[in-house]
């Protein structure tokens, strides 16, 4: 699967570590940064990764930055974005299975390495189910983004 990767300077570590995993199970990674600790803003790195998915460089991303929330609301703001912050394993399949989430925000300060490896891993192997009431739910989350202004 092509996957786009980034997170800033907090998520620099986990985001090394998930990026050199993800590689060697055989993905294709898209690196967007941060490239090293030096303190960046997480809306640059989920403005680049959303765009890549957008575009289709990448088919989803993994977003990682101190807690998660703040890049999962930055990358939630671009349109055809589906993120969600998931520090579960649960979380991270059945967002994707439910609510074709297309964006995995992780917390490098909340989680250790091992978990995240796990909840990233579940998140690529997971597919939208396409049962009617999912569906009829995403196809009413996709209304409401096209009617904003």
């Amino acid at each position: 699967m092509k996957i786009a990767i980034a997170g800033d300077h907090a998520g620099f570590p986990l985001k090394q570590l998930l990026k050199d995993l993800l590689s060697k199970e055989g993905h294709q990674l898209l690196d967007l940064g941060a490239h090293d600790e030096t303190p960046s803003d997480y809306p640059d790195f989920a403005r680049a990764l959303g765009k890549a998915i957008v575009s289709g460089q990448a088919e989803r991303g993994i977003l990682v930055c101190g807690s998660g929330i703040g890049a999962c609301v930055a990358a939630n703001k671009i349109r055809g974005i589906r993120g969600g912050v998931a520090h579960d394993i649960y979380s991270a399949h059945q967002g994707v299975e439910h609510d074709d989430m297309n964006v995995l925000c992780l917390g490098a300060r909340v989680i250790g390495s091992a978990p995240a490896v796990e909840i990233a891993q579940s998140f690529i192997a997971a597919r939208f189910t396409g049962e009617d009431r999912h569906q009829r739910r995403l196809n009413k989350i996709l209304e409401i983004e096209q009617k904003q202004e």
